[in-house]
């Protein structure tokens, strides 16, 4: 769970809020001039990038206020805070490293690399259905 500081009403359970999309999406200067895809593109289209991202998020149980929020998507660390209008501030934290989190050892069933092994001296109660299991 995370610990979201509102900036009115300081440090609260992420419960209390709720994730309004990707923060500095700006309104088309000429909204009459789009065609369909366009419009589709700019309602739905968005970033989904690893690492730093900005999001908006709406303190719903509290102050009611719209807020920007830099947030790691990959560690879910926060590293800023700031009101909307507010220009994007500078990453503090490095991007994540493009190396996924999958285990590396040999009988890992994550890298497929090879299967769990099966033990040859199994017996016969071990292939019987639980008391109680329907065949």
């Amino acid at each position: 769970m995370l610990l979201i500081s509102c900036p009115n009403c300081g440090p609260r359970d992420e419960t209390e809020f709720h994730y309004g999309g990707q923060a500095h999406v700006p309104y088309p200067e000429n909204p009459a001039e789009l065609t369909d895809r366009e419009w589709a593109e700019y309602l739905f289209y968005r970033d989904n990038t690893k690492g730093a991202f900005a999001e908006r998020w709406l303190h719903s149980t509290g102050c009611r206020q719209w807020f920007n929020m830099l947030r790691d998507t990959v560690s879910y660390d926060i590293q800023a805070v700031y009101p909307m209008g507010a220009p994007r501030p500078a990453t503090a934290i490095p991007p994540a490293a493009e190396a996924g989190t999958a285990s590396l050892a040999a009988d890992s069933t994550t890298t497929g690399s090879s299967a769990p092994s099966i033990s040859a001296t199994s017996t016969a109660s071990s292939t019987t259905a639980p008391e109680g299991a329907i065949k």
